[in-house]
């Protein structure tokens, strides 16, 4: 099919043209700021993971294989031992920016891996290889992108509505995006889709980012708040809900950002297709079931005071704010990926993929 309105992209995850440093676009700016940011140092990149700058699971997992390139350009060390005892430091320091999402350490061990398949070459050659490998990480993951896409997109058909939850667009990963990718192909291809955004508390990913890169696409879509999502598929608008992922388990189970299993409940009573859209870099198939996923605690004041002019809660009120949840197997109609559709049992099928 003819290509009728091309989506731009943006970078918002690259490696400088000198490749010191990390280039970002810092995410809690938008919708109303594009600002650049520049990251050279560890604490830099730690920081721009941890208060999320840079996020989505495909987006961190780039930034990462970036970013310990370019410290690694920083150990002074000759010998190899001494050069990998300070690489794993910067790794680890890294890897403890963000527990649940498994393309961060996904992507740090393959780095790893490398440094420790070549210890019997120069700390320079092992510099030049690990840009090398950060750099293949960033063109798999556009064309991981592109092939969800077609997946996702023959799943649904031109006129659908579609209801999405936090954000999975070309922000979160590179090009297309996973789960908002088919919604851009389509859009490409000449397909129109009405898109219902979930605003996604506390952070309001859906409001200030996937509402933003649909509009500016020129894709259908309409705001709601979380709570909104039964009434809309009650009314019948809704044919799909298309989400990322963070992790998936090796049963099927899968974490994305908080609400996600919320929304999943609800197409499940409405009989609506709940499709978890991702690449296989997010399936941890050393994690049995989602009750063995780590699921990250974030600070109470997101929930509190971010965003208002004054705080919406006395501060003596406890506040619970996990940033993800998992949803279970049993709620999921298809999980995309870039090598195909698994569908239940998802033991079997996720296995299948690897094999």
């Amino acid at each position: 099919m003819i290509k009728l309105n091309e989506v731009t992209h943006i970078d918002n995850v690259k490696l400088s043209e000198d490749g010191k440093k990390v280039i970002i676009i810092d995410q809690t700016k938008l919708p109303n700021v594009t600002e650049y940011l520049a990251l050279g140092s560890d604490k830099d990149i730690y920081d721009a993971i941890f208060e999320l700058k840079v996020r989505g699971a495909p987006a961190i997992g780039i930034c990462a294989g970036y970013g310990i390139y370019v410290l690694a350009q920083n150990i002074k060390e000759d010998t190899f031992d001494e050069f990998y005892r300070e690489f794993v430091k910067y790794k680890e320091y890294l890897n403890s920016s963000r527990p649940t999402a498994v393309n961060l350490s996904w992507a740090l061990n393959r780095m790893e891996k490398v440094v420790l398949l070549n210890k019997d070459k120069t700390t320079d050659e092992i510099i030049k290889l690990l840009g090398e490998e950060c750099r293949a990480i960033h063109k798999e993951d556009i064309k991981m992108c592109a092939a969800i896409s077609e997946y996702g997109l023959s799943l649904i058909h031109d006129g659908d509505g579609i209801l999405t939850h936090c954000n999975a667009g070309p922000l979160a990963t590179s090009r297309y995006g996973t789960a908002l990718g088919p919604l851009f192909l389509g859009k490409e291809k000449g397909f129109n889709f009405k898109v219902f955004a979930d605003e996604t508390r506390p952070l309001l990913q859906g409001a200030r980012l996937t509402s933003f890169e649909l509009e500016k696409a020129g894709i259908d879509v309409t705001l709601i708040c979380d709570n909104m999502a039964s009434i809309v598929m009650k009314n019948g608008w809704v044919q799909a809900c298309f989400v990322g992922c963070d992790r998936i388990a090796a049963n099927g189970d899968a974490a994305n950002k908080i609400g996600t299993s919320g929304v999943a409940i609800l197409a499940k009573y409405y009989g609506i297709p709940f499709y978890v859209l991702g690449p296989t870099s997010t399936i941890d198939l050393n994690c049995r079931t989602g009750e063995d996923i780590e699921i990250e605690l974030r600070d109470p004041e997101e929930i509190r005071s971010k965003f208002y002019k004054e705080p919406m809660a006395l501060k003596e009120v406890k506040c619970y704010n996990p940033a993800f949840d998992v949803t279970d197997h049993n709620l999921i109609t298809g999980i995309v990926t870039e090598k195909g559709i698994c569908y239940a049992p998802y033991e079997k099928s996720i296995k299948e993929l690897f094999e």
